[in-house]
C-alpha cells in the first residue's frame, strides 16, 4: 500500500533531507585514495549525530553500518571496513539514509578517487544525469514506466546497461515503502503517481551487463562481470503541481 504523506510530513522531510545532503556531500568530498571506507562512515555518523539525526541504515535487517560505501564492480551495500582503502582511479558510492523526527529519507552519489578512466567518467556523468531526467517527468499522473525508460533510454543510448533486479522505493514513514522505482519501463506504463508520494529514485548504472551477484557477506552486491557501476539517489516529493527534491541543500 502507498503511504500519502501530509504537508506537515513533506516539511519535516524537507528539513531531513536538507541534513542528510548536507552529510552525503561532505561525505563524498572526503572520498580520496588512502581514506578507509570506515573512515568515511565514522564521519558520516558523527556528522548525522550533529544534525539531530539518526543513521536509518544502522540496524535496518542487521546492518551493520551508517553508510553503504560501494567501489568499481561494486552496485550498492557495500559494507565499510577499516580494511577497505580507496586507491587513485577507484569509483566511488556513497549511499546513507537519514532519519530526523521519525521521518527517512535517502541519497546516494558516485565520485571519483583522484583520476579516473575516460569510460568510468563518463558512467558517473551518465547516471547523474540519468536521475535528473527522471526526477524531471515527476507530477501527479505521470506513470512509472515513463520515469524507469527515462533512466533506461538515457543510459542505454550511450552503451550502459541498467540493473533490473535491483529498483528505487517509496520512503518516508519508513526506510523502504512501496512502490517499486524500477530504472527502466515502458511509457505510460505502470503505477502512476498522485500527489503526497514520496519515492527514491536510484539509478544503478553499469559499464558492462546488467546481472548483479550478491556477495558472501550477505549484503554487497556487485556486476557478476565485475565492469565498473555508478549508483545516483535522490529522494522526491510528488506535488500538486509538479515535484520537490528533499535531499538538497
Amino acid at each position: 500500500m502507498i503511504r500519502i504523506k501530509s504537508a506537515e510530513d513533506i516539511a519535516k522531510l524537507i528539513e531531513g533531507g536538507k541534513r542528510l545532503a548536507r552529510v552525503v556531500d561532505e561525505v563524498a568530498a572526503a572520498v580520496r585514495p588512502g581514506i578507509s571506507t570506515a573512515t568515511l562512515d565514522k564521519l558520516a555518523e558523527r556528522l548525522i549525530a550533529e544534525l539531530g539525526g539518526r543513521p536509518s541504515f544502522k540496524g535496518f535487517s542487521d546492518y551493520p553500518a551508517s553508510t553503504c560505501i560501494s567501489i568499481n564492480e561494486g552496485v550498492v551495500h557495500g559494507i565499510p571496513s577499516p580494511k577497505r582503502k580507496i586507491k587513485e582511479g577507484d569509483v566511488v558510492g556513497v549511499d546513507i539514509g537519514l532519519e530526523y523526527k521519525g521521518l527517512f529519507t535517502d541519497m546516494a552519489v558516485t565520485v571519483p578517487a583522484g583520476k579516473v578512466s575516460v569510460e568510468a567518467k563518463k558512467l558517473i556523468e551518465v547516471t547523474k544525469k540519468s536521475l535528473d531526467k527522471a526526477i524531471a517527468l515527476v507530477k501527479p499522473g505521470v506513470a512509472l514506466g515513463d520515469i524507469g525508460h527515462a533512466v533506461q533510454h538515457y543510459a542505454e543510448s550511450f552503451g550502459f546497461s541498467v540493473v533490473k533486479s535491483l529498483v528505487g522505493h517509496g520512503v518516508g514513514y519508513a526506510v523502504h515503502e512501496e512502490p517499486k522505482i524500477p530504472n527502466f519501463g515502458q511509457p505510460g506504463h505502470g503505477l502512476r503517481l498522485s500527489a503526497g508520494t514520496v519515492i527514491a529514485i536510484e539509478p544503478m548504472v553499469n559499464i558492462g551487463g546488467d546481472d548483479v551477484i550478491t556477495l558472501s557477506d550477505g549484503w554487497t552486491i556487485v556486476t557478476s562481470d565485475r565492469s565498473c557501476s555508478a549508483h545516483f539517489e535522490h529522494t522526491v516529493a510528488v506535488t500538486e503541481t509538479g515535484h520537490l527534491v528533499l535531499t538538497k541543500e
